[in-house]
């Protein structure tokens, strides 16, 4: 079934710019066919593939790279072990990516927790404000609190004011 660009764009999520983008950028993996009033025609395997493409780009991989992915596709059978190798370079990317999501995710919930906490105990006055003169003040038991799981003292790596650390109750 032959497909606008139109349609294209609607069912794949992506704009009309986006993929004459991914056209000029030599990203098909089929050259895109045109009627001869220079319409452009897709097909559905174009939209499978623009799924696994716009995966590969979201996912942070270059176009450099996805374009030597699709020269590869593109050449057919015979060179399957370079394919494999430039996929799990790039998975190596994405698992790296996932594990700093993941630190960040724990980040976030911890400060989720401390806001929390001071709230339900009507104590949201007291979340660190380096504007505050005191803001450097404060006491071990709130500085514990304030850590994430199994961090000590000595496990920071970025400067606070005295007695605070990276993990403390600052907004």
């Amino acid at each position: 079934m032959d497909l606008s660009i139109g349609e294209v764009a609607q069912r794949s999520g992506l704009s009309v710019h986006a993929l004459r983008f991914y056209e000029r950028e030599g990203l098909f993996a089929n050259p895109v066919r045109r009627l001869s009033n220079g319409r452009r025609i897709y097909h559905e395997e174009d939209l499978e593939w623009l799924a696994i493409c716009t995966k590969l780009r979201s996912s942070g991989m270059p176009l450099a790279m996805i374009r030597q992915y699709v020269d590869l596709v593109r050449q057919g059978p015979g060179n399957e072990p370079e394919r494999l190798e430039l996929l799990r370079l790039h998975q190596e990317h994405v698992e790296e990516q996932v594990r700093e999501l993941r630190g960040t995710l724990d980040v976030m919930r911890h400060k989720v927790r401390i806001y929390e906490e001071h709230l339900a105990r009507g104590e949201a006055d007291r979340l660190w404000n380096p504007s505050h003169p005191d803001a450097g003040a404060g006491s071990e038991e709130a500085d514990r609190r304030c850590r994430a799981p199994g961090e000590t003292d000595t496990d920071t790596d970025t400067e606070a004011p005295a007695g605070r650390d990276r993990w403390s109750t600052s907004a």
